[in-house]
């Protein structure tokens, strides 16, 4: 899985210097770390999100996440999945109670490297550290049920894609990650 994913990221074509930048960063990483997905490794480790459409891709389902105190997309740790796309996929629902969500495409859609504030998680510090994130584009029904996920959000909803760059309060994932993943969205 591990060699599919890096073949993956080699086909990847970058929509800007951030991800040009990232891609490469990410490559080496997967290429000499031999835990590069797990939390174990506490200095970086890879993780997968989401940026989850409706059909109509005029909307974008986000939560309200807990430790960054923010409307964002979702996503999480591989935790050992080498599969980041069902990575991806399972964090989405989890945190979203959506059942019915699938990829638009098996590719991936876009690639970050997001740095973590220190925070506290289940009573325990967790050391500020790198998230190699590799995000796909998801689709859900908008008319489908939400849940939230009482460990990790207290809110979930759909907004529009302008709405979802006003709703999120941490400037560097608007300006960076939130609205590139709306412009690679309207290229489509």
């Amino acid at each position: 899985m591990r060699e599919q994913l890096m073949e993956q990221l080699r086909r990847f074509r970058p929509w800007n210097e951030q991800e040009e930048q990232d891609k490469a960063l990410i490559l080496r990483f997967l290429e000499e770390q031999e835990d590069a997905f797990l939390r174990s490794n506490r200095t970086a480790h890879m993780t997968a999100s989401s940026w989850i459409v409706n059909p109509a891709r005029d909307k974008v389902l986000m939560i309200y996440h807990k430790i960054y105190d923010s409307w964002s997309w979702t996503g999480g740790h591989a935790d050992g999945d080498q599969d980041l796309l069902a990575v991806a996929l399972r964090e989405a629902r989890e945190e979203t109670g959506v059942e019915h969500i699938s990829p638009v495409s098996p590719e991936i859609y876009s690639l970050e490297i997001v740095t973590v504030d220190g925070h506290e998680k289940r009573g325990e510090y967790v050391s500020s550290h790198l998230h190699m994130n590799v995000t796909y584009l998801l689709q859900a029904d908008d008319r489908d049920p939400l849940r939230i996920c009482e460990d990790e959000n207290s809110g979930v909803g759909w907004f529009r894609l302008d709405e979802a760059l006003t709703a999120s309060t941490e400037p560097w994932f608007v300006k960076r990650i939130y609205k590139k993943l709306n412009d690679k969205l309207k290229a489509l």
